[in-house]
């Protein structure tokens, strides 16, 4: 009897169930319309992102390049003539001044011509003066004159030529410097062309270096540079004297040559340099934070706010810091640029400022 009863009330509790709530399907429609707007107008929907104002600023430029140490003046000294060298009188790695004897090749044969046209010079002489005298009297005609005086003439050429093998006999140092490590020893015979020793100059020295084209505007004769030593912690500087006018169509890069002075012998021609050169300031550059640059296949892009929302906008980049990176093209003062939560932005994503 208690289980009937019990029955009894599950069922009327279902019916009252089915009248008063299951029945009013209105009010259904109308709860899932109200669920809809609230799944569509949630106020978490919009990403949360910081953004960066951009705005000009100055922008110290500068670069850092490799270098090398390059002597001022440097010859490989050779024989002009042939014959046996007689005399090298010097030490190897010696200092020696412009104008000194650094080599001496035979020269008895030379000197032995030189003797026999001044003979003959002397002999023309004579027999021109005495013609002079006798055309004076018309004791001959003008035709003998002239030969005697061209034969004076072609003599005197022919010294010079003597005269000039003998300079070439006396290899003299063409400037100050030191001489490097010999080729030949003395009584070698010699040819012309036949290297002799090297001779350097390396007070002052030049620093050769390369810069990226795109920096070509901004190099210019007279800058200062600073360059390092390996192993030296101390910085040197270089004056800016020479700049290729030709870009490396190769490399794509600007060949700058300076020069610094050294008394004292520290840099030595050959000796790796590193460079850091401070360019013209960019007074009106446009900086961004560099975890805003998002690499792609065709470039470099960034995120920007336009309407809450979060568009994309293709940059080229230019100098880098530690921190930041400047912006050549693709953004403006004013624009909002979005630097966090990168990863997960797409096009046209609703976004929301912190």
């Amino acid at each position: 009897m208690r289980t009937i009863l019990l029955i009894g009330v599950v069922i009327v509790a279902l019916v009252i169930g089915k009248l008063f709530i299951f029945s009013k399907p209105g009010e259904g429609k109308e709860s899932g319309k109200v669920g809809e707007g609230n799944k569509s107008g949630k106020s978490g929907s919009a990403i949360p992102v910081n953004v960066y104002v951009i705005e000009r600023e100055s922008l110290d430029n500068q670069i850092f390049a490799s270098g090398t140490v390059v002597p001022n003046e440097e010859v490989n000294l050779m024989a002009e003539i042939s014959g046996r060298l007689v005399k090298l009188d010097i030490r190897e790695g010696s200092f020696v001044q412009k104008g000194q004897l650094i080599a001496k090749i035979n020269d008895r044969e030379l000197k032995a011509q030189l003797q026999k046209i001044g003979y003959n010079q002397e002999l023309a002489q004579k027999i021109e003066t005495r013609q002079k005298k006798l055309l004076n009297v018309e004791a001959i005609n003008l035709e003998e004159y002239d030969v005697t005086n061209n034969n004076i003439r072609v003599l005197e050429a022919e010294k010079e030529v003597v005269e000039s093998q003998l300079e070439k006999t006396e290899i003299r140092a063409p400037f100050s410097g030191r001489i490097g490590l010999k080729n030949i020893s003395v009584g070698a015979y010699v040819a012309p062309g036949t290297s002799i020793v090297t001779l350097v100059q390396s007070n002052p020295v030049k620093i050769d270096f390369t810069v990226p084209e795109k920096y070509s505007p901004d190099i210019r004769n007279g800058n200062v540079v600073r360059f390092k030593l390996d192993n030296d912690p101390s910085t040197y500087n270089a004056k800016v004297i020479a700049i290729d006018p030709k870009v490396d169509e190769n490399l794509r890069t600007l060949r700058v040559r300076a020069v610094a002075s050294n008394p004292a012998g520290r840099f030595v021609p050959g000796m790796f340099v590193k460079i850091m050169a401070n360019l013209e300031a960019n007074k009106s550059a446009l900086m961004i934070p560099t975890e805003a640059i998002v690499p792609v296949l065709k470039g470099k892009k960034v995120y920007v706010v336009k309407n809450g929302k979060a568009q994309e906008a293709m940059v080229v980049t230019g100098v880098r810091t530690d921190k930041r990176i400047q912006v050549i093209e693709g953004l403006q003062p004013g624009d909002s640029l979005i630097t966090s939560g990168i990863i997960a932005l797409k096009a046209n994503v609703a976004v929301k400022v912190k």
